[in-house]
């Protein structure tokens, strides 16, 4: 079936936002429980709050760590 859209047009305006990493970590059952919890207190889905929660705390330890060259995200 033919495309009635250019194909030269990207579908996202900057490809490289499109999230398509991933990254696994391992929980035991209570920090499981912790965060499930936590994604449904504040009514996220727990991948999103994950996301969240890793850069927001990434981005405080480049901007406190005085031995790490500042970031540039």
């Amino acid at each position: 079936m033919p495309r009635d859209f250019p194909t030269s047009t990207p579908m996202y305006p900057d490809p490289k936002k499109v999230r398509d990493h991933r990254i696994t970590i391992r929980l035991d059952d209570y920090e499981f429980a912790f965060f499930i919890s936590l994604a449904n207190l504040v009514g996220e889905q727990p991948a999103a709050l994950a996301r969240r929660v890793l850069l927001k705390e990434a981005t405080q330890l480049c901007a406190s760590d005085s031995t790490v060259e500042p970031c540039s995200a």
